[in-house]
């Protein structure tokens, strides 16, 4: 990626922007009405996103850039994309049930350090689809980084039978994510498809996937959820989560989606914080041990993949 000072400039303040929305995201959930389930919440959420991502997607064609659209694509072409879609939409869709439901039920701190496991997971599918062998300093890392995890999740008591169940949900979500980000970027590094592109297309999926989803498990709640989209608390999260995902995309086209990663991991601090402030909640030590062995450890994984990547440089990848 050829950088110039500018471009630099740009990713860090993209990237700094992106810690503060996944920051403020799981206490923005929490703020919700009690009553407002979390399967509702997250469609509700999810129908805000396609509201603020069909302008911009609408914006970005009337310009002339086409992307996948402009492409002819053949039969077989286009039923492979529509069903990676599909799939991704999916998965998508699940993953902001469940961080919806965690941040809810693990609690904003705990669900905010546990969905910084996703290089555990990067790793495996790394290891699995690429065959990419990894270095013992890696290997020691991601040691330590299993083991603060587990620390966190039992709550600073190292016993099993401490183990939260909640907080093993939350880690569904970092899972669900990694294993459509490997899918994305096959597509973003095979097709002409955008970034505007890629969000209109996830959100809209996953919002279809959530109301059909809303309509079997919840239909004498279906009305509910439909009140629930003019909820104010909705169309923000819906907002948040949207920018998010744009500021992102771009961050990571000015800068190296390295330095991009570890200008937004100490997100999960942010969170503390603003659940103090906001949510009333007590932060415990064993989380601030946690959070800042997690963090170390993800900056130490960092600097051995850009170790490995001066010898093979790789394309930059979506990596949240």
């Amino acid at each position: 990626m050829a950088l110039t000072s500018t471009s630099v400039g740009k990713g860090i303040v993209l990237s700094l922007v992106s810690l503060a929305l996944l920051g403020a995201m799981p206490i923005i959930s929490n703020l919700r009405s009690p009553e407002v389930g979390a399967l509702s919440f997250a469609f509700a959420l999810s129908v805000w996103q396609v509201v603020f991502a069909l302008p911009v997607f609408w914006f970005e064609l009337k310009t002339g850039t086409r992307g996948i659209l402009g492409l002819n694509l053949s039969q077989k072409e286009r039923r492979r994309m529509i069903l990676m879609g599909l799939f991704t939409g999916v998965l998508f869709g699940l993953s902001t049930y469940l961080y919806v439901l965690s941040v809810e039920k693990a609690g904003a701190t705990n669900a905010a350090i546990a969905i910084q496991a996703y290089p555990l997971f990067a790793i495996l599918w790394e290891r699995v689809f690429f065959k990419r062998q990894k270095s013992l300093l890696e290997l020691i890392l991601t040691g330590i980084l299993i083991g603060s995890l587990y620390y966190l999740g039992t709550g600073g008591t190292f016993q099993m039978a401490g183990l939260s169940f909640w907080f093993l949900v939350s880690l569904g979500v970092p899972l669900l994510w990694s294993i459509a980000h490997v899918i994305i970027k096959e597509e973003l590094s095979r097709t002409a498809i955008t970034p505007v592109q890629v969000t209109f297309f996830r959100v809209a999926i996953s919002t279809a996937f959530l109301c059909v989803v809303v309509i079997i498990a919840e239909p004498s709640k279906i009305m509910n959820a439909v009140d629930v989209i003019l909820h104010p608390i909705s169309a923000v999260m819906g907002f948040v989560y949207f920018l998010e995902l744009i500021v992102w995309f771009y961050a990571v086209r000015h800068i190296d989606v390295s330095l991009a990663s570890s200008i937004t991991t100490p997100w999960p601090g942010l969170t503390m914080v603003l659940a103090v402030i906001f949510l009333h909640d007590t932060i415990e030590i064993y989380q601030i041990v946690a959070l800042l062995i997690v963090v170390l450890s993800i900056y130490g994984l960092t600097l051995a993949s850009l170790r490995q990547a001066k010898a093979a440089p790789k394309k930059s990848e979506l990596t949240h």
